[in-house]
């Protein structure tokens, strides 16, 4: 059974940092493409940031400079590093496995989903 677990959520002023982690379990994730995913209330769930399985990633242009995603396959954990955050990035994040590879924008095209963490940013 696959399972995704975020955590690494949390409140911070804006300028802060945090970094999300996501632990998979039962899945050969290092061979396939993952991605981070957010959604704020009211809103369409959308892809921030994506990585495959040599590594190449891409970015939502809004977060861009800001945001890096990396993965350490040893402790099957996918990172997200969070920089200079704006309280446009208020929302709960989600790591998603097994999809579109390199996909950021709208449209939610995986099969595997954590439970999410929530960001939230202050002005």
């Amino acid at each position: 059974q696959v399972q995704l677990v975020e955590s690494g959520g949390g409140s911070v002023q804006a300028g802060g940092s945090l970094r999300l982690s996501c632990v998979v379990s039962g899945y050969t994730y290092s061979s396939y493409c993952m991605g981070w995913f957010r959604q704020a209330p009211g809103k369409e769930r959308e892809g921030v940031a994506a990585i495959d399985s040599d590594g190449s990633t891409n970015y939502a242009d809004s977060v861009k400079g800001r945001f890096t995603i990396s993965k350490d396959n040893a402790k099957n954990t996918l990172y997200l590093q969070m920089n200079s955050l704006k309280p446009e990035d208020t929302a709960m994040y989600y790591c998603a496995a097994e999809g579109v590879c390199l996909w950021v924008g709208y449209g939610v095209p995986y099969n595997y989903w954590g439970q999410g963490t929530q960001v939230t940013v202050s002005s």
